[in-house]
């Protein structure tokens, strides 16, 4: 079986300020601990590769869940420490990409044209195109063949504006995802804020917010069995 591949992100502030930002740990770890029940391997890639920081807003957040993968010393190499470069990736190993969230990917997903590239590939080959929360941000500007937005039409969902006002956020970003996902003509679908959600379409799998990576990795493992 083919694997899956998990994008974080290597930023580790928002923006110029000095907050500190970084992968928004439970929307990777519960998304993987639903494919692993699966028999499924993952590998891990970032922007840059290597380092992958944590949000700490995030660790407030855990459970027993989230905890043993953060000590798995197979997570902390591979995720965190030693992630690989997209020029490490050969896209036909993959049937599923998937965007984590966080703040920080807001800077490092949008505009990296090696892991839009690895996408295409992976949805071109029949494979799918998942995200969750602030992850939608990777999806927003792949363009096809013919190039137009890959969203236009299709339904998705990220994290929300209400939600970024509610984060206290929506300041401090560089944009927010509803407002260009909806420009980039795709069908953007919501619920209440910080409830999970998430919503499939043509093979493109997203998720509301940090409380829906569960909801994304069924509704994808319901399509491939």
């Amino acid at each position: 079986m083919k694997k899956a591949l998990v994008v974080l992100t290597n930023e580790t502030r928002y923006g110029e300020t000095a907050e500190a930002t970084g992968l928004w740990l439970g929307e990777a770890t519960e998304f993987i601990e639903e494919l692993e029940n699966e028999g499924i391997e993952i590998d891990y890639v970032s922007p840059k590769g290597g380092f992958v920081p944590l949000d700490p807003r995030s660790m407030k957040y855990v459970d027993e869940s989230i905890l043993s993968y953060y000590e798995r010393p197979d997570f902390q190499k591979r995720a965190l420490s030693n992630s690989l470069k997209p020029s490490d990736i050969n896209p036909s190993d993959y049937f599923v990409i998937y965007y984590t969230g966080g703040h920080g990917v807001m800077w490092d997903f949008p505009n990296n044209h090696e892991l839009q590239e690895i996408a295409l590939s992976i949805y071109n080959d029949g494979g799918y195109i998942t995200s969750v929360c602030h992850g939608i941000a990777g999806l927003l500007n792949i363009k096809d063949e013919n190039d137009e937005y890959l969203i236009k039409g299709k339904k998705i969902t990220g994290f929300t504006t209400s939600e970024e006002v509610l984060a206290g956020k929506k300041s401090i970003v560089p944009f927010l995802n509803e407002e260009v996902a909806t420009e980039h003509g795709a069908n953007f679908q919501k619920k209440r804020a910080y409830k999970e959600f998430a919503v499939s379409d043509q093979r493109l799998i997203t998720g509301q917010n940090p409380f829906s990576p569960r909801a994304v990795a069924k509704l994808l493992i319901e399509e491939i069995n």
